[in-house]
C-alpha cells in the first residue's frame, strides 16, 4: 500500500483546460463570499494559519505544547520560549500569511502537475497537526478533512482528484485576505486585544494598524500572484490595460 501511495502522490497529472480553472476559481470565490458556507471555509483557513504558526515556533526553536480548534472558527497556538524577542515576533507574524503562503506552494505544485501529490501531502500535514491537537472539536475537524482528503486522493477518479487539489488552492488564495479585513473591522469597533496584531505591536512598538495592513497587502499579493500562476491566460488578457 506505501509503494502506491508513493506512486500516486509523486504521479504527474496534465493541467486542467484554463476555463475549468476559471471556474473552479469561481466555486472558489462563491465558497468563500457566501455567507452560510464561509464558517466552513474560514476552517480551513485557520487550520493553516495556526499550522503556520506551530511550524514557525518549531524553526525558531521555540516548544510546541499544543493547538487547539474552537467551534467559532478560531485557533490558538501555544509554545514555550521566550516571551519577547525575534523568534516571538516570527511565530506571531507568520500566522496571517500562512494561507497566501500555502496557496502560492500549492498553486506551484499545481503548474508543476502535482495535484495529486498536493492531496497526499495535505494528508500527511493534517495527521501530523491531528498529533498536536488539545481539543476534542479540534481533533474531530482534523479527523472529518484528513478522511475526506484522503478518501478524495483513493477512491475519487485522477480528474476529480485534480479539481478538489484546485478548488483548495483557490480558497487559500481567495480567503487569506477576508480574516485580515475582519481583524481590521473588529480593530475599528474596538475589539482587539488578544490578536497576533495586538501582541505584535506590544512586541515591536509597530502600530497594529500598519500590521494590520501590511498582512492585507501580502495576502492580496499572494492571490494576485497566485492568479498569474494558475491563470496566466487571464492576466495576459488584462496587461494591454496595465500601465
Amino acid at each position: 500500500m506505501i509503494t502506491e501511495i508513493w506512486r500516486r502522490a509523486t504521479a504527474t497529472q496534465p493541467a486542467p483546460p484554463p476555463g475549468l480553472v476559471g471556474t473552479i476559481a469561481v466555486l472558489g470565490l462563491v465558497l468563500v463570499l457566501y455567507r452560510r458556507c464561509w464558517p466552513i471555509t474560514r476552517l480551513l483557513v485557520t487550520i493553516t494559519h495556526e499550522g503556520a504558526h506551530a511550524s514557525a515556533a518549531l524553526l525558531v526553536g521555540r516548544r510546541l505544547t499544543g493547538i487547539r480548534l474552537n467551534s467559532d472558527t478560531s485557533g490558538l497556538t501555544v509554545s514555550r520560549g521566550r516571551a519577547r524577542g525575534p523568534g516571538m515576533i516570527i511565530m506571531l507574524a507568520v500566522g496571517y500569511l500562512g494561507p497566501a503562503l500555502a496557496g502560492l506552494g500549492a498553486a506551484a505544485m499545481l503548474v508543476a502537475g502535482h495535484s495529486i501529490g498536493l492531496l497526499w501531502l495535505l494528508v500527511a500535514l493534517l495527521t501530523v497537526m491531528l498529533l498536536l491537537i488539545r481539543n476534542f472539536y479540534g481533533v474531530l475537524v482534523l479527523l472529518v478533512a484528513g478522511a475526506a482528503v484522503f478518501a478524495i486522493s483513493w477512491y475519487v477518479p485522477p480528474a476529480w482528484q485534480s479539481a478538489v487539489a484546485y478548488l483548495i488552492t483557490w480558497v487559500l488564495l481567495i480567503a487569506a485576505p477576508k480574516p485580515v479585513v475582519e481583524l481590521i473591522m473588529q480593530r475599528r469597533q474596538g475589539g482587539d486585544r488578544g490578536s497576533d496584531v495586538a501582541q505584535l505591536a506590544r512586541l515591536t512598538r509597530i502600530p497594529g494598524g500598519l500590521w494590520a495592513g501590511f498582512f492585507l497587502i501580502c495576502s492580496l499579493f499572494g492571490l494576485a500572484l497566485g492568479t498569474a500562476v494558475l491563470l496566466p491566460s487571464l492576466i495576459a488578457l488584462f496587461r494591454p490595460m496595465l500601465p
